[in-house]
């Protein structure tokens, strides 16, 4: 039998990734958390600058890995994470967009469920439905790690859009969102299709009802609360 050397995506061998991985969007947030929380870290991708590590917390392993910008770019590395790597569970950490004056800069949020119009789950496998929805059990765990944490989190649903700069508003899409992002659907659907958990928690870096907004640096480094919340609610699902 061949040894499995990675996909043209991830230099990973068998067994250097985490059953559970927290996945930012941006590969040097990877980096920084790798850096200020886990222990006895190995970094084991860089392909494209995409950053991958698998280190210890709590005295359980966890991996963090960046997955760019857009559904298409998460699709593939959670699908290749899943499928060809194994994990269990992804616990997206991302940054997003308030649509609610009460959902403000620097507050997280928990998916409920992700609506799109999107194509990636019709191109995908030929899902047509707008809503897909994280795993219960994953969702119920970071809501009682925000709670004994003491952090305060919103949870509800979330739009997650194709297009960061839109000249188009569709006051339906936004009606009952929190907040929009680009990418929990395609890892929600990637989860669904594989049988695999994911979940989404965000940060919001800004908001289009005050238009205050953070710098790319906080946006790196400053969303520690939400990472506390899946470092620890990712201990659960590490074994």
């Amino acid at each position: 039998m061949n040894e499995f050397k990675g996909t043209p995506h991830n230099t990973a061998k068998a067994g250097e990734i985490a059953k559970v991985v927290l996945m930012p969007g941006d590969p040097l947030r990877a980096k920084f958390i790798a850096e200020t929380y886990l222990t006895e870290v190995k970094e084991f991708n860089h392909v494209r600058n995409m950053f991958g590590y698998t280190g210890m917390y709590k005295g359980h392993a966890i991996s963090v890995m960046g997955s760019g910008m857009g559904m298409p770019s998460i699709g593939i590395y959670s699908y290749e994470l899943f499928k060809f790597y194994d994990v269990n569970a992804i616990i997206r950490i991302g940054s997003a967009g308030s649509f609610r004056e009460e959902v403000k800069v620097f507050d997280v949020v928990l998916a409920s469920q992700a609506n799109s119009k999107s194509n990636y789950a019709k191109l995908q496998n030929g899902f047509i439905g707008e809503t897909i929805y994280p795993d219960k059990a994953l969702n119920q765990s970071l809501i009682e790690t925000a709670h004994a944490l003491n952090i305060p989190m919103h949870v509800g649903p979330i739009l997650c859009s194709d297009v960061f700069y839109s000249d188009v508003r569709d006051p339906e899409a936004y009606k009952d969102a929190l907040c929009v992002e680009m990418e929990s659907f395609a890892l929600f659907h990637n989860a669904k299709v594989l049988n695999k958990k994911a979940a989404c928690l965000l940060t919001i870096s800004d908001s289009l009802v005050t238009h205050q907004e953070t710098t790319a640096q906080e946006r790196e480094l400053s969303f520690t609360q939400m990472m506390k919340i899946a470092l620890d609610g990712a201990v659960v699902y590490s074994k």
